[in-house]
């Protein structure tokens, strides 16, 4: 009989990845928040590290950002955050003693986009229901 394992399935990130997911996160928005990153396309742009998903060998991450007063960020802060990204993994390494600098992929976090759309589909059921409310009664 094989022996039972108490791990997760391997698609739920380990409890070291969501630590060291969630302490770049914080790094992250610090050097954002305190102007050290210095590409000029990243200059004066409000963003927000949303989320950081790392692989299970803790050498790949996707941070999630969103980019204040926009659906989502421009492209050239897009580029800029590409061009910024192996100064900013290796910083990660530094800082965080990690034992390879994480290589960064950014993705534009899509919930605010999902909740105006549940938002305004709940919206346009509530109207309908309120009008077929009142030619009933």
């Amino acid at each position: 009989m094989p022996a039972r394992s108490n791990r997760p399935s391997s698609d739920a990130p380990s409890q070291r990845q969501l630590k060291v997911g969630e302490e770049l996160r914080h790094l992250l928005a610090d050097l954002f928040l305190r102007g050290e990153v210095h590409d000029p396309r990243l200059r004066q742009v409000d963003l927000t590290v949303l989320e950081v998903r790392m692989s299970g060998d803790l050498r790949h991450a996707t941070v999630f950002v969103s980019q204040l007063g926009r659906d989502e960020p421009a492209p050239e802060v897009l580029a800029g955050l590409e061009a910024a990204s192996g100064y900013l993994g290796g910083r990660a390494a530094r800082e965080m003693n990690l034992k390879y600098a994480p290589r960064l992929r950014w993705s534009v976090d899509e919930t605010q986009r999902h909740v105006d759309r549940i938002e305004r589909l709940l919206d346009e059921g509530l109207g309908s229901a309120r009008r077929s409310h009142e030619r009933e009664g």
